[in-house]
């Protein structure tokens, strides 16, 4: 098996453990690219042609739609070209705050030396087996689509200029592209994609693979700052979030759940609850118990939202509790605190190398229990879905990342053919994870269902969204590391303790990676587990599992740096070593030489080890996740008082090269503001099983007008394909700001978040 292969299949596995949260797999069609995916279609109105990039007659009713009639040119579902010349192209991916919805038809429109000025942009229906996979998570949007999209550009571009070829009756190797126009440089002439688009469409469409793409020097869209399409859309309050969808007749819907997961309803003042203004239905929903899709609830329709929101304060529901969660927070906490003094878990991830030996010749060791607690999504748009249940059919109005998969879990809940689904994907008010599960959407089609069939907008409130999230697990870190004489790591252990539902394998998001750096690096390298029994939900935030592990590891690291007597920069690039892949070799495993170019990147750009003054630190982080290799650096200053002033994060990341500049600098810098808001004061507690901070006067996520740092972003654009941005840029924010505070005050952070420490914003 061949790399590239190699890579492609890791990426699949990834993306699949990723939607296992949703109970569903990408469709296999998605996995894979090639000439058979093209289905050339004729017998349009006026001769023209359609491709089809998946097989099957929803491929060529999609496909067809898109041409938009005989003075259109659709060399595929992607792409349309009119006679006009104004080219269309459909973002196939969910747009959650990530920039996908314009860097998709870059990509696009490069390949097919589009002009930018003519492109508009159109949100693709949802339908996986034309447009593959069109979800987002794991940041795998970019890595999992280039191909497709590079050569549904490139396809485009070859057809016009084989039209341009027969028209003027030369080779077409003597024919060139720029801005939408196809020229023939020893003539002179020229002729517009527009002029050429029927022309085009009656040619035979060739195999992908036979396509030559661009040399990255000729890219002229890619890598530029490219305005997010919907920027005005957004500002001006257009309706393009699930939370704006109205239709005729449409119900407004609440549903309140157990606040203990797993509790049903024992009884509710139904009767009480229809008297109320608005209120036209008040009925109880029995769920199929899986916290994927349909809880047991009770289920609220008014005529307006106040309506609906006024019955839900009244509403009083008796529980039965019996198989509900019991968790608490304290007592989590005091299990894992006697867990670590156990030499080590139970459940051995992974073992090289003999530690124990190591620890025991050792010149210096150092131990340490580091944690860090549950947190919520929170995303600004809460949880909703507008459902029409008609008959044996459904179609949804939908803010979800992960639409494909929603199809099978709603047929599953309505108990029709997942053909009779429809998912009307809506722009995202933020996800971070929280909208790879698909309950929201779930509930909303059984409430349409058992409403009689009638159209109705499930509107989550806050309370909700922080109630029934599916958490960022907490975790607990019991190190023991030693470095010898010459400051060299030879050490490491690492006694995990983290949490199960049955009681066998973590739960989701809740594992440790058998690799996960410096996993490889280290001579004698030991990492186990021990499994705490949990009943709340958890699930993937953003930047799964490296989030809470790179805090802790990288924190650890600087520890050891420290005990060896050497700078930071030097010990980790000394832990890097020779300059190689990692096993499997693979997007996936961390490259050594593309670490320790990132780390040196970023500290010379913030100027690391040059003399500060009192009371004021760096701090140097590194960490490999999502594919992505990122190293940060985070100046702070730190008064007697505690009161912490991040002055400046420089980030430097090694991700292939960049589709939109502008995208990637704001996903870097939302990255380190996520980062440094989560560790500074985010913190889910849990009691009786029932989360303690149901809104943002309990859970203060930094806000406009408060301290954010200056935040200067730099890129190694290698000649790697490209990966995703938003997750890895992410995990070394809180290892740099905390080793930071260490080299201001001398004080260590090992617990998250700051604020339990006595740290405030200055």
């Amino acid at each position: 098996m061949n790399t590239v292969t190699e890579a492609r299949l890791a990426a699949e596995r990834h993306v699949l453990e990723i939607l296992s949260a949703a109970e569903a797999q990408v469709p296999a069609s998605a996995a894979t690219f090639s000439r058979r995916s093209f289905l050339k279609l004729t017998g349009l109105a006026g001769g023209g042609l359609v491709l089809a990039f998946w097989m099957g007659d929803e491929a060529t009713a999609v496909a067809a739609e898109a041409a938009g009639g005989a003075k259109s040119f659709a060399p595929n579902a992607f792409l349309q070209i009119a006679a006009d010349g104004t080219i269309t192209i459909l973002s196939k991916g969910p747009e959650i705050g990530q920039g996908i919805k314009t860097a998709f038809p870059m990509i696009i429109a490069e390949e097919l030396d589009a002009d930018w000025s003519k492109v508009k942009i159109e949100q693709a229906p949802i339908n996986p087996k034309v447009f593959g996979r069109q979800s987002a998570g794991g940041s795998r949007s970019i890595p999992t689509s280039w191909d497709q999209l590079r050569q549904a550009g490139a396809v485009g571009r070859a057809m016009l200029v084989s039209a341009a070829a027969a028209e003027w009756k030369v080779p077409a190797t003597e024919l060139s592209t720029e801005k939408s126009f196809v020229i023939h440089k020893a003539s002179g002439r020229k002729l517009a994609y527009g002029a050429l688009a029927s022309k085009a469409a009656a040619l035979p469409v060739p195999d992908a693979k036979t396509v030559a793409l661009k040399d990255r020097k000729d890219y002229r869209i890619i890598g530029t700052s490219i305005a997010g399409v919907d920027n005005r859309k957004v500002v001006t309050g257009a309706p393009l979030f699930g939370i704006d969808q109205t239709l005729p007749g449409m119900l407004y819907a609440v549903y309140e759940k157990c606040p203990a997961t797993g509790g049903k309803v024992k009884e509710a003042n139904l009767d009480q609850i229809l008297k109320l203004p608005g209120v036209k239905q008040a009925f109880i929903v029995e769920g199929n118990g899986r916290t994927t899709e349909v809880m047991p609830g009770v289920a609220i329709l008014a005529t307006t939202t106040w309506g609906a929101f006024n019955a839900k304060r009244q509403l009083r529901v008796v529980w039965d509790e019996t198989n509900a969660a019991t968790d608490s927070s304290n007592e989590i906490l005091e299990k894992a605190q006697e867990l670590a003094k156990l030499p080590q878990g139970p459940g051995v991830v992974r073992a090289d190398g003999d530690v124990d030996k190591a620890l025991a010749s050792a010149t210096k060791k150092v131990e340490a229990f580091y944690s860090y607690p549950f947190v919520s999504h929170s995303p600004l748009e809460p949880m909703n879905t507008t459902a029409w249940v008609k008959g044996d059919t459904v179609e949804l109005w939908s803010p979800t990342q992960t639409p494909d998969p929603a199809l099978g879990l709603i047929a599953n809940t309505l108990g029709i053919p997942v053909d009779n689904v429809k998912i009307n994907q809506t722009r995202v008010g933020g996800g971070f994870g929280r909208r790879l599960m698909n309950d929201y959407a779930c509930e909303a089609a059984q409430i349409s269902k058992q409403a009689g069939g009638i159209p109705v907008k499930l509107q989550w409130t806050r309370e909700d969204d922080m109630t029934h999230d599916f958490y960022r697990p907490a975790g607990y870190h019991a190190f023991k590391g030693a470095v010898d004489g010459y400051g060299k790591l030879t050490a490491w252990a690492n006694h995990f303790i983290t949490f199960t539902v049955d009681g066998k394998v973590p739960a989701n998001s809740s594992n440790y990676p058998a690799d996960e750096f410096p996993a490889m690096l280290v001579p004698n390298y030991r990492v186990t587990q021990s499994l705490l029994q949990l009943g709340t939900p958890t699930g993937p935030w953003r930047a799964p599992r490296s989030n809470g592990i790179a805090f802790a590891v990288q924190s650890f690291l600087h520890e050891l740096s420290v005990a060896a007597g050497r700078d930071h920069l030097e010990f980790l690039i000394d832990v890097m070593g020779e300059p190689r892949w990692l096993e499997p070799r693979t997007e996936f495993a961390l490259n050594t030489e593309r670490a320790i170019a990132v780390i040196k990147l970023a500290a010379e750009k913030a100027g690391w080890g040059r003399k500060l003054p009192e009371g004021r630190g760096m701090g140097l982080a590194f960490h490999f996740s999502h594919a992505g290799h990122f190293a940060e650096v985070a100046e702070v200053s730190v008064d007697r008082a505690k009161r912490l002033t991040v002055h400046q994060v420089t980030v430097a990341g090694d991700i292939g090269p960049i589709i939109n500049m502008s995208g990637s600098l704001a996903q870097c810098e939302g990255a380190v503001i996520d980062g440094l808001s989560t560790m500074l004061g985010l913190e889910i507690t849990i009691e009786a099983g029932r989360v303690q901070q149901l809104n943002y006067d309990r859970y203060p996520i930094l806000r406009q007008g408060m301290h954010i740092p200056k935040i200067e972003s730099h890129f190694i654009q290698s000649a790697y394909p490209p990966t995703g941005i938003g997750e890895p840029s992410l995990p070394p924010v809180a290892p740099a700001i905390c080793n930071a505070i260490f080299a201001a005050s001398g004080q260590r952070v090992r617990t998250l978040p700051l604020v339990k420490s006595g740290y405030t914003l200055a």
